[in-house]
């Protein structure tokens, strides 16, 4: 018990005002989803963007010959949606699904990446609207949000980025192969960070 306690002392440390921020933050991403107008954004947000990054993952292709149909073509699904694809952060597919114009390669590690970064884009934006037409304080960047969004969906280049390479006969370096590889993790912390920064400039009682 001792040695858990000590564990977690550092949380004692922590300055009130980030305390302060921190839950304020929490309050208004739960309490956005009570409005009409934040929630269709953030929902629009969240479809569109998880539609572009599995699009920019190769998840997602555009075909006009596609039915309506699925399958499952391997035989041990729950042990292959684990193993890393052919990029950093890109994991197999398990299954095969025709919708219409579309056709989808389904992998449930990718698909769960992107619906993650798009919630973080999604909460970003809404609380960027919020600030906006709700402020506690003037001089909010509004772009703040969107501009954090954009590396994490050039990380849906990450997989692609040697196919690109080969496609237009580049011989890409190492170390801009690694930028690459940086761009999800890079994406998670500009995407907390404007979140937490956005927060600031909002009304509380605008979600209350």
């Amino acid at each position: 018990m001792t040695r858990n306690r000590q564990r977690f002392m550092w949380i004692r440390e922590i300055p009130s005002s980030v305390k302060h921020r921190l839950y304020l933050t929490g309050s208004l991403s739960v309490g956005l989803l009570t409005r009409r107008d934040t929630v269709a954004i953030f929902f629009g947000l969240v479809v569109g963007y998880l539609s572009i990054f599995l699009y920019m993952m190769n998840d997602i292709a555009y075909n006009v010959s596609a039915g309506f149909s699925w399958s499952v073509p391997v035989s041990e699904p729950l042990s292959l949606m684990f193993e890393q694809g052919p990029g950093q952060f890109s994991y197999e597919a398990i299954a095969f699904v025709e919708l219409g114009v579309l056709t989808w390669t389904v992998s449930p590690i990718n698909t769960l990446i992107g619906l993650f970064l798009a919630s973080l884009v999604g909460l970003n934006l809404s609380l960027t609207y919020l600030a906006v037409t709700q402020p506690a304080a003037c001089g909010l960047g509004a772009g703040s949000g969107l501009l954090a969004s954009v590396p994490a969906l050039l990380a849906g280049s990450t997989c692609c980025a040697p196919v690109i390479a080969v496609v237009f006969g580049l011989q890409m370096s190492g170390l801009l192969l690694t930028a690459f590889s940086w761009l999800l993790p890079v994406s998670v912390v500009l995407l907390l960070g404007s979140l937490v920064y956005v927060a600031g400039s909002v009304d509380p009682t605008a979600v209350t």
